[in-house]
């Protein structure tokens, strides 16, 4: 798919490389990251590419221009993976990304959280979650709505800024969710989360 040069909102075209593959990204002006991938994003990818057993259904909850879901899409040709975010526009391009990656097991929906989605479970949830939105929206849109979608002996992988450590910490406890450490460097912290035993 060509660049869109009647897109008032596009900015540039990005690409990123990861495993000697490389994707592009059309990006706009308005939507987080804009100049490159971020560092969070690729320091949760390089976490996700190695699972085993390898996921058949993914969710990238919160997928800005849709990165972790199109590579993910990929790494993992067997899964059929959902993009979603909130922000129209993020959806747009995450829909023209997938085309521009010709990833043929990708769709992209607009949801506040899972809310607007249709009603499944998932091997894998991923986020990299937005720091700005509060203490409660990260609670409940961002921790537990998502944690309840896992499937059987599913996770939900998540990257966050340092600063959101303690509060992350405290929501497992308070919820009784396993909170698994896979990374910490960079100021980024990435964890695993699982619903409490027996749910």
């Amino acid at each position: 798919m060509a660049k869109a040069t009647n897109d008032a909102y596009f900015k540039k075209r990005i690409t990123y490389t990861l495993n000697r593959h490389q994707f592009m990204f059309d990006v706009a002006e308005l939507l987080f990251s804009s100049h490159a991938v971020d560092v969070g994003t690729q320091f949760l990818l390089r976490q996700l590419l190695a699972l085993a057993p390898a996921p058949r259904s993914i969710l990238d909850l919160g997928c800005g221009y849709g990165v972790i879901g199109i590579v993910l899409a990929h790494g993992y040709p067997q899964a059929q993976v959902v993009l979603s975010d909130k922000d129209l526009l993020a959806v747009e391009y995450t829909q023209r990304n997938i085309a521009l990656n010709n990833i043929a097991n990708a769709s992209a929906n607009a949801s506040i959280s899972i809310d607007d989605l249709p009603p499944q479970q998932y091997d894998l949830i991923v986020s990299n979650v937005p720091g700005h939105i509060g203490d409660l929206a990260i609670e409940q849109d961002f921790i537990l709505k998502p944690v309840r979608q896992l499937a059987p002996g599913g996770r939900y992988v998540i990257v966050i800024v340092h600063p959101l450590k303690p509060l992350i910490t405290t929501i497992a406890q308070r919820h009784q969710l396993g909170l698994d450490l896979l990374g910490d460097r960079g100021g980024h912290a990435v964890y695993a989360l699982t619903p409490p035993q027996g749910h």
